[in-house]
């Protein structure tokens, strides 16, 4: 019943069809995290946007090859192209190799995505493992003409692939204005342009990250190493590259102009963007104190949040709004985000509970209303995975189904087809899609201290027969009750 998904294009400004190269086969590109700190709020709307887009199209029946890199050398502060980059920074002044710095936020990042329930991609390659690749592509472009050796580093040239291409046509930037808004950056003095962005730095003597190449000993800038990986797991052309919208202008520019310079393609058919995260309508950022971690977010130690929040109640607050639209962090927000949750994961237990009886009298009318409060769940998704519309769909099926389980509508009414299909629908959406998992909360060691306590009063009440069956309780998750002397106590069944 679900109808055609669609996507805006950021290159083409508009709304598109889906319609893979390869069909059956989707191959998907998304920017990954430059691990040199901890994952933040802006880091999972990245990471959650594209998870339900690579579950969907999954759900979709498309066999979906899904990248996502690790960026670990090449990130300069500003693209300037000087200076040492992040992770070489941070290991600097914690005393550590940069890989034990890499490993170490690579580590946590993918903790914090596991909790988010966040899918692993299907290849996750790192930036320092693509060396070779990255300098092949250089070769490649410097043989086209479009780049130039300067004092061991290496310049794309933007004027000279601006007379064939157009340099600014997936961000909408105009070259003329981009030269007039351009101030003289230090180490930009050797550059033909001050557009022209650095393929591979020389290395100064201080520089820790370094491989030898045939221009020098240095390293490869930070927009080539996505083109390089991208083309080595997933051709040339693909179908989709995902990120933030603070990648949109320089970093995917680039990428399109060095896959145009090397193998005459826009790198993928469809470039997905997501919107940012801002804080109280602030844009968030470590200078303005604003800057929440995923793990500040679970714990709730930031000055900024009145009590730690689970990490369901973050997926569903980023699901709350589409993707292509900004969306502001506060602490009201969240917490109505949570109500909106459990209201989706009662739903589930609602349907889990609710058994066909076996005498019908099937109404033709809510069949087809429940077909139709269905099919609505899936408008969203197809209209630019519009998880907001769909999320209002489903709280409106939801509806319908508290209806049933009240007796308002008897199930007898709906036939046993529709029922079956509404149920699985519901669950697969909220789960599947949406990645949304039930949080249990029940503390072991309170819920064993209240059942030791109903013990206790069976026993002083000389209860023998209910005393008898907390026991036989306990004995099934191998625990044992202990009768001692100086009270009662539990323990594991040894």
């Amino acid at each position: 019943m679900q109808s055609t998904l669609s996507l805006y294009n950021t290159l083409t400004r508009k709304k598109e069809v889906f319609q893979p190269l390869h069909a059956p086969f989707v191959g998907m590109y998304v920017c990954g995290p430059t691990v040199y700190g901890e994952a933040h709020l802006g880091h999972s709307r990245s990471a959650i946007t594209f998870d339900v887009l690579f579950r969907y199209l999954q759900f979709l029946g498309y066999k979906v090859r899904y990248v996502r890199n690790i960026t670990d050398v090449g990130h300069l502060e500003n693209d300037a192209d000087e200076g040492e980059d992040k992770i070489a920074q941070k290991a600097r002044t914690a005393q550590l190799e940069p890989m034990e710095v890499v490993q170490h936020f690579t580590n946590r990042y993918h903790e914090d995505l596991k909790a988010l329930n966040v899918l692993p991609p299907s290849i996750e390659p790192r930036a320092s493992g693509h060396i070779i690749e990255q300098i092949e592509l250089i070769k490649e472009i410097i043989a086209n003409g479009l780049a130039y050796e300067i004092n061991g580093s290496v310049y794309f040239d933007v004027p000279a692939y601006n007379q064939g291409q157009r340099y600014g046509k997936l961000s909408g930037r105009v070259i003329e204005d981009l030269l007039a808004n351009t101030r003289e950056l230090e180490g930009q003095s050797e550059k033909r342009s001050p557009l022209d962005f650095a393929l591979w730095k020389k290395a100064s003597d201080t520089h820790i990250m370094r491989w030898p190449s045939p221009w020098s000993d240095g390293f490869p800038g930070w927009h080539l190493e996505c083109s390089a990986m991208s083309r080595k797991y997933l051709g040339p052309e693909f179908d989709i590259h995902g990120g933030g919208l603070d990648l949109l202008f320089p970093h995917h520019e680039c990428e399109i102009a060095q896959s145009q310079a090397s193998c005459h393609t826009d790198t993928a058919k469809y470039w997905v963007h997501n919107n940012m995260i801002t804080i109280n309508g602030q844009k968030m950022g470590k200078s303005l104190n604003n800057f929440i971690t995923l793990s500040e977010l679970f714990n709730g130690k930031h000055e900024l949040l009145q009590q730690a929040y689970t990490p369901m109640t973050v997926r569903f607050f980023i699901l709350q709004a589409h993707y292509r639209s900004t969306l502001d962090f506060s602490n009201e927000a969240l917490q109505a985000a949570r109500k909106g949750y459990i209201k989706l994961i009662n739903g589930l237990n609602i349907l889990d509970k609710l058994n066909y009886p076996t005498e019908t009298a099937v109404d033709a009318s809510q069949d087809a209303e429940l077909l139709k409060l269905t099919q609505d769940c899936f408008n969203g998704l197809n209209d630019d995975l519009n998880t907001a519309r769909t999320i209002a769909s489903l709280f409106n099926l939801l509806k319908k189904i508290n209806s049933i389980h009240t007796g308002a509508i008897l199930l007898g009414s709906i036939s046993a087809e529709t029922f079956a299909y509404v149920k699985k629908t519901y669950i697969a959406l909220v789960t599947d899609v949406l990645g949304l998992l039930e949080e249990k909360p029940v503390d072991t060691n309170d819920l064993l201290e209240v059942l030791l306590g109903f013990y206790k009063e069976a026993k002083a009440t000389k209860d023998y027969a209910r005393v008898d069956q907390i026991r036989a309780e306990f004995k099934k998750q191998r625990i044992v009750i202990k009768d001692m002397k100086n009270g009662i106590d539990w323990a594991y069944e040894e």
